[in-house]
């Protein structure tokens, strides 16, 4: 049977390129637009990204509008100088844009959502290659389904179908009777997972994650707003806020 002259190899990559460019072209409008929207624009940094927590951020500023796309883009849609600019002073903005950044663009008052974001930290389990909060260790003896984290009396012993897993992670656990049981000699008082400020792997982060044991915080920090109708930028810091001029 002769192919049909209506069928055609579309070949994935083309289609990607187009794609791509239509994203970027997207991207900027977008933010062309909102900045002749909204009365604030905050650019922030995300710790520990979690696309979970994004989503709850996006939720709360339903009334708003959040881009965390291409930096490069963004930038450029704000402007890299006063001649390039797409409002007065947002020039200013370009350079904050670097690494995990975003920017938030609001009719809200600057003050409610500073406070909002220093009050959003939820803490989720730390993944691999993210520095430990804390020291973790398992004691001797019965191993509970905390390991210590919370009072025996409100505790459980960790279910012996786990033990195996256990051993296959370094833990130098075995089973007494049906218990889970960890018994170091040479006055170890545990098994040491983690320590603080060093660099966890996979391993380390899933004995955390086996013992509910939760040490990374996502956080958002704001970096800088700038406002439309007086053209000020200002840039957050720890120490408090600093004026960068209008």
């Amino acid at each position: 049977m002769p192919r049909s002259k209506r069928a055609k190899v579309v070949h994935e990559t083309k289609t990607l390129k187009k794609s791509h460019k239509e994203q970027t072209r997207r991207l900027y409008a977008n933010i062309r637009e909102c900045i002749d929207k909204y009365q604030h624009l905050f650019v922030f940094n995300v710790d520990n990204m979690r696309n979970t927590y994004l989503k709850d951020v996006r939720t709360e500023f339903a009334d708003s509008r959040l881009f965390f796309g291409k930096t490069k883009v963004m930038a450029v849609a704000l402007g890299h100088n006063p001649e390039s600019e797409a409002a007065t002073n947002l020039h200013k903005i370009s350079p904050l844009l670097a690494g995990a950044v975003g920017l938030l663009f609001t009719d809200r008052a600057p003050d409610s959502v500073i406070d909002y974001f220093e009050n959003f930290r939820p803490i989720d389990f730390a993944r691999a290659g993210t520095v430990s909060t804390r020291s973790f260790s398992i004691p001797n003896g019965l191993v509970y389904a905390r390991a210590g984290e919370v009072p025996a009396s409100m505790d459980e012993p960790l279910s012996h179908t786990i033990e195996p897993e256990l051993r296959k992670l370094g833990v130098p656990s075995r089973l007494v009777k049906g218990k889970v049981m960890l018994e170091l000699t040479g006055g170890q008082e545990g098994y040491q997972v983690c320590r603080e400020g060093e660099t966890l792997d996979s391993r380390q982060t899933t004995l955390l994650k086996m013992f509910g044991v939760t040490s990374s915080e996502f956080h958002v920090a704001l970096k800088a707003y700038w406002t439309r109708d007086s053209g000020e930028v200002k840039v957050l810091s720890q120490g408090g806020m600093e004026v960068d001029g209008q």
